[in-house]
């Protein structure tokens, strides 16, 4: 019974704990550049997450998953600059990212659009909008009172502060902690969706899609919905992200976003949660370590570590870790058979 509790109820402690450790220790331990760092890394793990859930259980793989994150970090810049205070701006930057997907998501799955289109679909409308977002400099560019800036983006995005308290303005390490705190509720949250019934049906569909039609189910909704989901967590990552440099520009949209987002879960494992944070941190971490060392083209050196880990392992590294573990498990010493004598 223990053990039943603990699978289920485990991870989500243990994510708890981590979180209010990293809160505590990490702004004690490290100065405030380096606390900088880390947070935007939180961030993108955020983003991880959301593409790690609908496509590791909802089986629907986004080529252009960054226009999310563009939408959310840009809703948020925007409604920020004309409301003039950042609780509600928030809010928008996760509807408006949730709204577009279920408009798109309505004519990609019940248009019954193949895989293949699909990845092709959302990469094309998410260089689109890097595109129209490149376009829109000069002054006739506006929302509201906000400009939209062209490829130098939107500059001095107002920070969040603490609702109720429009004065009280989120410093680096409160931002850190805001993260943190949230990139723990949204993994809590994923694995509690996964394992319910929403969620077995979500990865039923996505392991045999015509079994899961011929027991009544409406796949297209199923999938419309998982869509939806990892939208809003892209939506709040972008926020976030706007909010880390109080900028935000047209790079949010860009292909190597879209690119990265599928590398950190490829190298982390596809089909796990906490897989594509391990691999988000260790690839950006990797990323920033190799722009400090003088004559290395660290393209070079990250594409070569991608290539040995898809061979080396290709489950990505949790599953191949698990798998390794497990294995030694199930390892028992052969029995000792004893020689009769006749």
């Amino acid at each position: 019974m223990m053990s039943i509790e603990w699978k289920k109820y485990g991870p989500a402690f243990a994510a708890i704990v981590l979180a209010m450790s990293a809160i505590i220790c990490v702004p004690k331990l490290f100065n405030e550049y380096e606390v900088m760092q880390m947070t935007v890394y939180v961030i993108l793990a955020i983003l991880a997450l959301s593409l790690a859930f609908i496509w590791g259980f909802g089986g629907i793989l986004s080529f252009g998953h960054a226009m999310f994150f563009g939408l959310g970090s840009y809703a948020y810049a925007i409604a920020a600059i004309n409301f003039g205070e950042t609780t509600s701006a928030f809010i928008v930057a996760i509807i408006v990212p949730c709204l577009f997907a279920a408009l798109l998501g309505y004519f990609m799955f019940y248009g019954r659009i193949s895989d293949v289109y699909l990845g092709a679909i959302t990469l094309t409308v998410s260089l689109i909008f890097f595109k129209v977002a490149n376009s829109t400099s000069g002054s006739a560019y506006k929302i509201g009172v906000a400009p939209l800036g062209g490829f130098n983006g939107i500059p001095s995005v107002p920070r969040l502060t603490v609702p109720g308290f429009p004065t009280w303005e989120l410093n680096t390490i409160e931002l850190f902690a805001v993260c943190v705190g949230f990139l723990a509720l949204t993994y809590i949250g994923l694995r509690f969706l996964i394992a319910s019934d929403f969620g077995r049906i979500v990865i039923s569909v996505k392991e045999n899609e015509k079994r899961s039609v011929l027991l009544g189910y409406d796949v297209r909704l199923y999938k419309l919905v998982t869509f939806i989901i990892g939208a809003a967590i892209a939506g709040a990552a972008g926020s976030l992200y706007a909010n880390w440099g109080s900028y935000t520009d047209p790079t949010v949209f860009a292909l190597s976003q879209s690119v990265q987002i599928i590398i950190w879960v490829v190298v982390g494992g596809v089909g796990t949660l906490i897989g594509p944070i391990l691999g988000c941190f260790f690839i950006q971490w990797l990323t920033t370590w190799l722009t400090t060392v003088d004559s290395v083209n660290k393209d070079v050196i990250l594409g070569g570590i991608l290539t040995l880990m898809v061979l080396l392992l290709r489950q990505g590294f949790v599953p191949s870790v698990r798998q390794f573990f497990c294995q030694i498990r199930s390892k028992t010493p052969p029995p000792r058979h004893e020689e009769k004598i006749a």
